[in-house]
């Protein structure tokens, strides 16, 4: 038997994102998967990944208050580390850049992990993860985190098995009412006037408002907002879902609407249908549903993707194609010509490499660079790869350093910065 460990300590869509990388360790012969989260997501981990061993660290202090974590830190982490330490793990994949990341890396064999090691009191960032620190400054190329992750293994699964293909389950709309970021969330009287018009047209028995406790208000609020006749088949259950039941409405579902969230990357897993509103700080070829045949409607303007950490000076006016009269009309029929400015309307698909999204309206201005890049990770992750030579040889220009040619030019080669 052979055991694997992946150390995930981020939060929760980017443990649905871990997918494809743990189902790449699961295909595998011999293989035991072990996965290491935040306590706050170990249950949910559990329920999406029952074929894997799961461990659980303090990484967030999720609902504890500040003594009840720093007492957990003290005892209970130190017990995982414990149980960690004593297990001889074939490949460790520490993927998040963090203290407790690089703390938990001391455990193992520097020469057997992945991602972010610690060698001999030093932290060491490995050739791969230091390559997507280049291009996070070229975001608009940039591929999927579902792909990204699973680029640590050169045997990764085709892309199309990781998730079930999207199908209507009959159980309504579900609509997530806010995302973690603000300025990547509907406003209450847009998100109503959307969740109206796609519930009318697929003549909607039933809506479901999800998100936290402090979502409840805005449920509330966006009930009213809509037409009387739908009200009445609204339930607010922001603040009323554990890990459990809230995966039970989404697997239900018709078609989920939502921001970038945690509850996408839920509903793609599930095979729920997605339509997904990215705008500011959110880009889709980073974060977009993973599958084939979601919607996302992304904004588009040479400010984006911008920082969320940082004021918008636009006051955020890519939130307008949502508020436009034109956008209702374009997602009733769906024509091209009924789109506002501002707004490309994407169907989600696979290419040899991962996830790509293909426009249905508007225009990607970045489609042509975006190839090349891709092909260059292709070639880079595989070995094999189509596209201008002399394309792929400028990207190699921009995202190897000199000192990169001494190392294994494949994830696994480890890099000191």
């Amino acid at each position: 038997m052979k055991h694997y460990l992946v150390i995930q300590l981020a939060r929760f869509g980017d443990l649905i994102q871990t997918k494809r990388l743990l189902a790449t360790l699961c295909a595998r012969e011999d293989a035991e998967v072990h996965l290491c989260v935040d306590h706050s997501l170990a249950p949910l981990a559990r329920l999406v990944y029952p074929q894997i061993t799961v461990h659980s660290v303090i990484a967030h202090g999720t609902g504890l208050s500040r003594e009840e974590a720093v007492r957990a830190m003290l005892v209970k982490n130190r017990d995982t580390f414990s149980r960690l330490a004593a297990v001889d793990f074939e490949r460790v994949y520490n993927i998040n850049f963090s203290p407790l990341n690089f703390r938990l890396a001391a455990l193992f064999d520097p020469d057997r992990v992945e991602g972010f090691a610690w060698r001999n009191g030093q932290e060491i960032t490995g050739l791969w993860p230091s390559m997507a620190m280049r291009w996070a400054r070229h975001r608009r190329l940039g591929i999927n985190l579902v792909d990204f992750w699973a680029g640590y293994c050169p045997d990764a699964v085709a892309p199309e098995t990781v998730n079930p293909a999207p199908v209507p389950k009959g159980g309504g709309i579900g609509v997530v009412l806010a995302g973690r970021e603000s300025r990547r969330s509907l406003p209450v009287t847009t998100l109503a006037r959307i969740t109206a018009t796609l519930a009318m047209s697929n003549k909607t028995e039933r809506i479901h408002l999800l998100g936290g406790k402090s979502e409840q208000a805005a449920g509330l609020s966006l009930i009213k907002e809509l037409p009387a006749r739908l009200q009445s088949k609204t339930v607010n259950l922001a603040g009323k879902t554990d890990w459990a039941s809230l995966t039970e409405v989404v697997e239900s579902l018709d078609m989920l609407i939502t921001p970038d969230t945690g509850t996408m990357h839920l509903a793609a897993h599930l095979g729920t249908p997605v339509a997904a509103f990215f705008l500011s700080s959110a880009w889709c070829f980073e974060t977009g549903p993973y599958g084939q045949g979601h919607w996302v409607y992304q904004a588009v303007s040479n400010c984006l993707p911008c920082l969320e950490t940082q004021p918008c000076p636009h006051d955020v006016a890519c939130l307008g194609c949502f508020n436009s009269p034109e956008f209702l009309r374009f997602i009733t029929t769906e024509k091209p010509e009924h789109a506002p400015d501002g707004l490309i309307a994407f169907t989600s698909e696979f290419d040899a490499l991962g996830q790509i999204y293909t426009p249905m309206a508007g225009e990607d201005t970045d489609a042509a660079d975006r190839a090349v890049f891709r092909n260059f990770l292709l070639e880079y992750l595989t070995g094999t790869g189509e596209g201008d030579p002399g394309g792929k040889a400028d990207m190699a220009g921009r995202f190897f350093h000199p000192r990169d040619w001494t190392t294994r030019t494949r994830p696994g080669a480890t890099i000191g910065i």
